[in-house]
């Protein structure tokens, strides 16, 4: 085998981009995801909204951070998801 054949290894896990909505929980964080869908009837873009329960290891994210999860084994009754990279931190600036 040559090198390019090994070069990156693929993900097939589901990955989604969102903003932290709650932190308050041990090592769980909510994340919120927008997207926007065109109307079937009207063909305006809506924006939907769904939020996910993740699990944070190292408690890294906070409230307003956008992080990336990662689709996981279920590992209570909500949370099926896991925090894979927090992308933009949110600055408190007073």
């Amino acid at each position: 085998m040559t090198s390019e054949t090994q070069a990156a290894p693929v993900s097939n896990q589901q990955e989604l981009v969102g903003k932290v909505t709650s932190a308050k929980m041990e090592k769980t964080i909510v994340v919120e995801v927008t997207r926007l869908v065109k109307h079937p009837k009207y063909h305006r873009v809506i924006r939907l909204s769904k939020k996910f329960y993740a699990h944070d290891e190292r408690r890294t994210a906070k409230l307003g951070d956008t992080v990336r999860i990662i689709a996981s084994r279920p590992l209570s009754r909500l949370k099926r998801w896991r925090l894979a990279e927090v992308i933009a931190s949110k600055t408190a600036a007073k």
